[in-house]
């Protein structure tokens, strides 16, 4: 059957190609951008092309610096484990392993959170994550290499399996940040800096995108980049871009899945995230699994089996076989603005988030990539 999926637009740049071509251009060699004395890539989590074009009033200084061209794509599943791990390592989920917030370890019934997991979950950090961080490989060549983040998460399992090899640097703002960012860009020549702001995407899940708190956090990355741009040195070069955009799910556009309910026949875990479900099947059942949900949420849904996400590469040209049977049998990627819930289980704290991401949706995959300094 046709499964509609959303078309890639033409010539789009993937996430998975900022932190090759900042490295590339250090020496005079990228494709997308000028030559530079130092790169930073200043992340903002949660902030999707749509949702900046949406407040630019709010964010003058970004949206002045971004053109038609300055949008690209995240990866499949929009979600901040996968595009992260895809941006620092310059693989696609089917290489790396990362394929969502939550995945079963193949052959248990172990759901492990590929997050905030990785010391309660036993996942290691040089395995489980399978490809070589580019700080590492670029530190072991004898690049200067800095991170600059909130301090929780110094030493943090997902640290280590993306960010090993570089050395770390922390503030409280994110306005602190840009300024040591740049700094450290100017004193290390040759170097690469990873920015990194959680403020908006955490503003974003409690209160929902278009909330005045996602507003005002918009406004304070708005300032940090202006802070940034004018702090750079002659010859550095950034680019601002983000892991995944959002949508806003209101309480009322929650799926509650509930005992007794058809759709749980035979699902023997969820794993992913709310707009993108991971379903693992009882043995042999997966075609059943794979029907019921088809006739009963496709209209607001894109439902797949393994083989059929895997043919449509959504986790990239490559699956490897390690990876393959940590994606689900059935995946339910939301379409329209809901989001489903395992209503059994006993914590149900998420269910208070209200903005949302994952999905396929232009809204969740794409992203800015505002070039400043010596890339402008």
């Amino acid at each position: 059957m046709s499964l509609s999926l959303p078309a890639e637009p033409p010539r789009a740049r993937s996430l998975t190609g900022v932190l090759p071509q900042l490295i590339a251009s250090l020496s005079g060699e990228s494709d997308w951008l000028a030559p530079a004395t130092s790169a930073v890539v200043f992340v903002v989590d949660g902030l999707g092309a749509r949702n900046l074009a949406a407040r630019a009033g709010h964010a003058r200084f970004l949206s002045e610096r971004m053109g038609k061209r300055d949008v690209g794509r995240t990866v499949f599943p929009s979600t901040t484990a996968a595009a992260l791990t895809s941006l620092l390592t310059g693989t696609e989920p089917g290489v790396h392993g990362i394929v969502g917030y939550r995945t079963r370890v193949p052959g248990t019934d172990d759901i492990v959170n590929q997050l905030k997991g990785w010391e309660t979950d036993g996942l290691s950090p040089h395995s489980w994550q399978r490809a070589q961080p580019l700080m590492e490989r670029e530190a072991q060549a004898g690049r200067p290499c800095f991170v600059v983040s909130r301090a929780e998460y110094v030493g943090s399992g997902f640290t280590e399996a993306t960010l090993r090899g570089a050395e770390f640097a922390t503030a409280r703002t994110v306005a602190e940040r840009a300024e040591i960012a740049a700094d450290l860009a100017a004193r290390h020549p040759g170097a690469l800096v990873y920015l990194y702001a959680p403020d908006l995407d955490t503003a974003g899940h409690k209160r929902g995108w278009e909330s005045d708190a996602w507003t005002t956090a918009l406004e304070d990355v708005d300032g940090a980049a202006r802070t940034l741009s004018d702090a750079l040195a002659p010859g550095v070069g950034v680019v601002l871009t983000a892991d995944h955009g959002m949508v806003d799910v209101p309480r009322h556009r929650q799926v509650l899945l509930q005992t007794g309910d058809d759709l749980l026949e035979d699902v023997r875990h969820i794993g992913g995230e709310p707009r993108m479900l991971h379903l693992y099947a009882e043995q042999g059942a997966q075609d059943g699994v794979l029907a019921r949900w088809r006739e009963a949420e496709s209209g607001r849904s894109w439902i797949l089996s393994r083989d059929e996400a895997i043919t449509a590469g959504l986790f990239g040209a490559i699956v490897d076989s390690e990876v393959r049977e940590r994606i689900g049998d059935v995946l339910v990627a939301a379409r329209s603005s809901i989001a489903y819930y395992d209503d059994r289980l006993e914590d149900t704290r998420a269910q208070k988030m209200v903005g949302q991401h994952g999905s396929l949706t232009d809204d969740e995959r794409a992203i800015p990539l505002i070039r400043l300094g010596a890339y402008a």
